[in-house]
């Protein structure tokens, strides 16, 4: 039997302590001790392989860095983050997780310490997959490529291929989560990371996972994850805009899982409001800051000319290697030089690209509205369903000298709170004793469901009047009719 100071030199030499400016000491496993049978991979190993890693080249705001100073974090700090929340909402609620599963006859699911460390993988892993820019790159680029199934690509299923290929063996491997080990035969199985890390579907395939993998889903989609948990408390801190903008603890405290799935008490319904604005805040001054879409719609301009040139290796899928080096650091150091290569087209675009380094943005905020909706809105049948129909729609009410103005018009969408199959929490009602879908609640299904910020950019003064008339017309102005009535 090991003495005393052999266990405590174990304890200590098992892991590997981060210390994060949102959550103080994240506790990794560790590769330092002797590895338990079959063992062949700790969670220090995935985060110092390549693919984490290349996350610290990546910035956790998109573009918003260049306009918020001291928002220079990275997704890599985010990830360890979510992994770290992950552990403590699963320290909280998985005794009314595994309860749940009782209740709805499910026996089969993993350990406690084999689930969490699958949470704690999952959290690491779902932003693997983000190319330069975020989710600027998702539409900008990744929508150009299908995936194997033929769905369009995005940084989510771009991932999960990352996980099920590249990072199989390490994931795989692992059998041990900061409380412990696996049961014997446990292992965190890559596919399970990947369904976790990937929007819901309503298809067959979804139904037919196993029902605790799919409760487990509701940890990261849905109105409050362990994802934009973190991230809500992270951008606030990094950008100054808010030091404490929820009460996480308490949020936490009155959350827990019935047969249906996640479930937040009814005395938790403020501090889940409150988490919502303060997602909804950040959206509006932060991610959508004006500025931060001027350059955003400046990018786009450059990226319309240029992405074969960015990335020439065609779908990132097929070209995982070239992909792994691609990220903000890569691509901006890269561009910087174009004023010396020797492709013509390189070199025509590289003052463009040096001005996009420089902040010398062109576009200039003319006119601005947001639009909010509600239950029941057609958000999808409005003219600002898309920037097309918007466009079409304002120009038709310019004044015929002034409809090829140069102009560029953006719209930035923000839900509010997830609806369909995104909206996976439940809510209990002390009164009636019994579980409901939070929409039954009068200020969840009342409150905006979302909320369109629509802007008109300009390069000049020229036709500012006539485009912001036009623009009070198509938002809002009173039309009058031709004779009484």
């Amino acid at each position: 039997m090991p003495s005393s100071g052999k266990r405590i030199q174990d304890k200590f030499r098992s892991e590997t302590l981060v210390q994060d400016s949102i959550h103080g000491y994240i506790s990794i496993p560790s590769p330092e001790r002797v590895r338990s049978q079959d063992e062949t991979a700790f969670e220090r190993d995935l985060i110092d392989s390549p693919w984490l890693q290349r996350l610290r080249q990546i910035h956790q705001l998109q573009t918003a860095w260049l306009v918020y100073p001291t928002a220079e974090h990275s997704r890599f700090q985010h990830v360890l983050g979510v992994a770290q929340l992950a552990s403590r909402v699963w320290a909280m609620w998985s005794d009314s997780f595994y309860r749940a599963l009782d209740e709805l006859g499910e026996a089969n699911a993993p350990s406690r310490n084999c689930l969490e460390e699958t949470l704690r993988v999952a959290g690491l892993l779902h932003d693997v997959g983000h190319g330069p820019f975020g989710h600027f790159f998702d539409d900008h680029f990744l929508s150009r490529f299908k995936t194997r199934a033929g769905e369009r690509l995005t940084h989510e299923t771009l991932g999960g291929e990352i996980i099920c290929t590249q990072l199989s063996d390490l994931v795989s491997g692992l059998r041990r989560s900061p409380s412990g080990e696996f049961e014997p035969g446990e292992r965190v199985a890559p596919e399970d990371v990947a369904f976790l890390i990937t929007r819901p579907k309503a298809n067959a395939s979804d139904q037919s996972r196993p029902k605790w993998l799919r409760m487990l889903r509701d940890l990261f989609s849905g109105l409050y994850t362990i994802d934009n948990m973190d991230f809500v408390l992270r951008d606030a801190y990094a950008s100054g805009f808010d030091m404490q903008p929820f009460d996480l603890e308490r949020l936490l405290h009155y959350s827990f899982f019935t047969s249906k799935g996640l479930t937040i008490h009814q005395k938790g319904l403020p501090t889940l409001q409150r988490f919502l604005t303060a997602r909804a805040d950040l959206f509006r001054s932060i991610y959508f800051h004006r500025t931060v879409r001027a350059i955003d719609v400046a990018l786009a301009d450059l990226f319309r000319e240029c992405a074969d040139l960015l990335y020439p290796y065609g779908n990132p899928i097929d070209s995982l290697d070239e992909y792994q080096r691609l990220t903000d650091w890569s691509l901006l150091s890269d561009v910087a030089t174009w004023n010396r290569a020797s492709d013509p087209r390189k070199k025509a675009l590289a003052e463009q690209w040096r001005n996009f380094i420089n902040r010398k943005i062109s576009w200039r905020l003319v006119a601005e509205k947001t639009i909010y909706y509600h239950e029941g809105d057609g958000e999808e049948t409005s003219i600002f369903a898309s920037q097309e129909l918007f466009e079409a729609a304002l120009r038709a009410k310019l004044p015929q000298e002034r409809r090829s103005t140069p102009l560029r018009f953006d719209i930035a969408r923000c839900a509010f709170r997830p609806t369909g199959s995104s909206l996976r929490n439940f809510l209990y009602r002390p009164e009636t004793d019994d579980v409901v879908s939070l929409m039954m609640d009068d200020g969840i299904k009342q409150s905006v469901k979302s909320f369109r910020i629509c802007r008109v950019y300009g390069r000049s003064e020229e036709g500012r009047d006539a485009i912001i008339s036009a623009f009070n017309s198509l938002t809002g102005g009173v039309v009058d009719d031709v004779t009484n009535v």
